[in-house]
């Protein structure tokens, strides 16, 4: 009985704090093979690379604790940018209109995904796979397949400044992250997500709209992708049509890896945030090793693999 207490106490604790251990353990490694891996400008770039893909992340998280998915988010992230880009030319509208854009145009395309997953009842899957192909080509139009350049410097700002030595991404990734924490953990609104993925319909019984929860999730996911289409505009000056490829894969593998339940009810932000600083780092690292791409995406591959069997092993117990 002992030892059966010991090894239930050890399979707690790794399922507990294993991604931690896993990445101090992958920093290790790193900096032995690199020592350029652990200095602060690394560090820094690190996390500014990230930025994208866990403001990204961090909107999948809420979809994900209810139940629902989405993978429209590369295509958003591609529309809302153009769609800031649009209104950021110099000498035009102030910096508030291109901001607005972008993240209203995100909103409103989460708010229809939640309208037809819900009031229609199309599975999550093909209501965000049909709007990842509208927004990629919606953003194509507006654009009218060229790059939107000529951006404003305080729109640029966005995504290339810096205050006191951070960079701006980064410093609103820190932002979304702590709102998120707080709506997930700290209000009705975040313990009725958690409610719906868990059992939705004892959620219903219960008295939960869950639909306006799905609803506001879904908003929330894609207003998210907006807010990154902005950074990601800004980022590289120009609005691109063709931006945001596969970004919804990696914003999906850093929650998956990060804890969170593909089946809902299970997870939070801050291992959604170290899952993507688990994939940033590997990638950044493999970078300095000279390891060619395509071996970094099957070393991706298999540690998303690895993430859901692990889900799937929690979910049997």
């Amino acid at each position: 009985m002992a030892k059966q207490d010991i090894m239930s106490h050890v399979d707690k604790t790794l399922q507990k704090y294993g991604l931690v251990v896993a990445f101090v353990v992958i920093c290790t490694i790193l900096s032995l093979r690199s020592p350029a891996f652990l200095s602060v400008a690394n560090a820094i770039n690190v996390l500014r690379q990230i930025s994208i893909n866990s403001i990204l992340a961090i909107g999948v998280t809420y979809v994900i604790l209810a139940g629902g998915i989405d993978l429209s988010l590369g295509s958003v992230v591609a529309l809302t940018g153009v769609l800031a880009a649009t209104f950021a030319h110099p000498d035009t509208y102030p910096l508030v209109i291109p901001l607005t854009a972008g993240l209203l145009g995100g909103v409103l395309i989460g708010v229809v995904n939640g309208l037809v997953i819900t009031r229609f009842r199309v599975a999550p899957f093909i209501a965000t796979l049909g709007m990842m192909t509208m927004a990629r080509g919606a953003a194509l139009i507006v654009s009218k397949g060229r790059p939107v350049s000529n951006l404003s410097a305080s729109f640029n700002l966005i995504g290339n400044g810096s205050v006191l030595g951070i960079p701006v991404p980064i410093l609103i990734l820190a932002a979304v992250l702590l709102v998120s924490y707080f709506v997930l953990r700290r209000t009705t609104l975040g313990r009725y997500i958690y409610a719906v993925g868990g059992n939705e319909e004892a959620a219903r019984a219960s008295g939960i709209s869950t639909h306006k929860i799905k609803i506001a999730c879904y908003s929330v996911c894609a207003g998210l992708a907006g807010l990154a289409g902005i950074i990601q505009a800004s980022r590289i000056t120009t609005g691109q049509p063709n931006a945001g490829v596969s970004y919804e894969l990696d914003a999906i593998a850093a929650v998956v890896i990060g804890g969170t339940s593909l089946s809902g009810g299970v997870g939070g932000v801050t291992g959604t945030l170290l899952g993507a600083l688990l994939i940033g780092t590997l990638n950044n690292g493999l970078d300095l090793l000279n390891v060619p791409s395509y071996y970094q995406q099957v070393i991706k591959g298999l540690i998303i693999i690895g993430a859901v069997i692990l889900d799937r092993e929690r979910g049997t117990k």
